[in-house]
């Protein structure tokens, strides 16, 4: 999914914070490498849900907010 990219950059932040002693860092991205898992694979459920026509499957989609072109 378009969103898996982020899940290697958590993890390369926390390896970096466990090798340099950054341990609450690497605690607090421990926990945002969960809730970003969670949100991926939420929104891929609800992708496919709705692409199935899936009625349960309703919601407000803000779109692209907070994103930003990719270099």
């Amino acid at each position: 999914m378009k969103y898996d990219w982020i899940l290697d950059v958590l993890a390369d932040l926390k390896t970096f914070a466990n090798a340099n002693g950054l341990d609450a860092l690497a605690e607090q991205l421990d926990d945002t490498q969960l809730i970003a898992a969670t949100e991926i694979a939420s929104k891929a459920e609800k992708v496919g849900a709705q692409a199935h026509g899936d009625e349960a499957a309703t919601g407000i989609d803000i779109g692209g907010v907070g994103e930003r072109a990719r270099a």
